[in-house]
């Protein structure tokens, strides 16, 4: 499905949205909730990549297919090594077979699992045979996905001996890192993080229990790219966030007060305002430890005339596409002078949006997102609309409460 965007007749927008749980806290939930049957889980993503999780953990094939979810294909790795008498080939679409998969499998071989290649080596579909994992150490580099790590930290109290997972140099994403580890202790599960050391111990089972999964601030971050652009005095509701997120995206609300945009925390919720202008100072900022808001940002600093340099996005080189790629493309297209590296992106400021321009998606769901707010700019067409319901089952029908007028092509 292709659709065309149109801008806002009226840019004063005051709007309540409720957004589905964090994908990253429900996927990690649903691994721990197969090994600790006690847990319930409220306000569960219904995003493709936690259905797809769903799926994988429900059945008892041995072909799990998990589509584009990347999540899903490095969480499943560990959970499937250790399902004992348990044989799983864990494979996805064309792009998840061409995205790496080695470090964490060598992680897993070092522990004692028993996985090997399909087609290409380092890379799905994997054939995992499930067996009791005794070894209790392990190396991984600490400048990788952390959801390789995440892996290994959500299996590691059912390991019999626990897991020690030393972190080898400098070590990125650590948010991602801790959210796992948070998510741990509201288990009672006994995990600690010191220097680039992280230790788990042994559980056999825990009290039973229900666990709130917050909302996705990722997905919070089109509504403040919304704002940004709309008029001063607009505002947004958004539920159900908090304060003390355990989520590395909610860095959201400092960095959006250079656009003008204020956050104020309620109970369970947040409200974006404009507040005033957008400070038309060059936005630096270092997203090593919250890339997946980098795209959004990237496209709310070309929306607003300023320019931007934005480091440590290395990891958005093996996502669903190549982000920083994609993003110099589409927003060359639009009229934006962008250059980028394997790690950072350099934005110029620009005064001009070209109208009417057809955004490729890339089988990429943030891109489809991250496009979307231009249309308070100027008209805009995003290819492969649906590609959202990856994350954001929702999304076009609250960008259509909020005024957006969408019309199919």
């Amino acid at each position: 499905m292709d659709i065309l965007l149109n801008v806002l007749k009226d840019k004063k927008i005051k709007e309540e949205i409720t957004i589905s749980g964090s994908k990253s806290e429900s996927n990690r939930l649903l691994i721990l909730q197969n090994l600790f049957p006690e847990i319930s889980i409220d306000n569960l993503s219904d995003s493709d990549d936690s259905i797809h999780m769903q799926h994988a953990l429900s059945t008892d094939k041995e072909i799990v297919d998990i589509g584009h979810a990347g999540t899903a294909m490095r969480f499943l790795t560990s959970y499937f090594a250790v399902k004992e008498g348990r044989e799983t080939v864990l494979t996805g679409s064309e792009r998840m077979q061409n995205r790496p998969i080695e470090i964490l499998v060598n992680a897993l071989k070092d522990l004692g699992a028993v996985i090997s290649y399909e087609d290409k080596v380092g890379y799905p579909p994997i054939r995992i045979k499930g067996r009791k994992l005794t070894t209790n150490k392990v190396q991984i580099n600490g400048n990788v996905s952390s959801q390789y790590i995440s892996s290994l930290l959500l299996i590691a109290s059912k390991l019999e001996n626990g897991l020690t997972i030393e972190l080898v140099g400098e070590i990125t994403s650590i948010p991602y890192i801790n959210m796992t580890l948070s998510l741990l202790h509201q288990l009672n599960i006994d995990a600690n993080f010191e220097g680039n050391i992280i230790n788990v111990l042994p559980k056999k089972e825990i009290e039973k229990q229900t666990v709130v999964v917050e909302s996705d601030w990722s997905s919070a971050s089109y509504f403040y790219s919304i704002i940004a652009s709309a008029e001063i005095g607009s505002t947004i509701k958004l539920s159900a966030y908090k304060k003390e997120s355990l989520q590395g995206d909610s860095c959201l609300a400092d960095i959006y007060q250079h656009f003008g945009v204020s956050t104020t925390f309620g109970d369970n919720f947040i409200i974006l305002k404009k507040e005033k202008v957008t400070n038309k100072e060059n936005l630096e900022i270092d997203l090593r430890n919250a890339p997946d808001i980098a795209q959004t940002i990237a496209v709310a600093c070309f929306s607003e005339g300023i320019a931007c340099n934005l480091t440590g996005l290395h990891t958005l080189k093996i996502k669903e596409t190549d982000r920083l790629e994609a993003l110099k493309e589409e927003l060359t297209k639009l009229g934006a002078s962008i250059a980028v590296t394997n790690e950072s992106l350099h934005l110029e400021k620009s005064s001009i949006i070209n109208q009417n321009i057809a955004i490729k998606t890339y089988n990429d769901h943030r891109m489809a997102m991250a496009f979307a707010p231009l249309a308070l700019r100027v008209p805009i067409k995003i290819l492969n609309a649906e590609v959202v319901t990856k994350s954001f089952q929702n999304f076009w029908n609250d960008m259509q409460q909020i005024g957006i007028i969408i019309k199919e092509l």
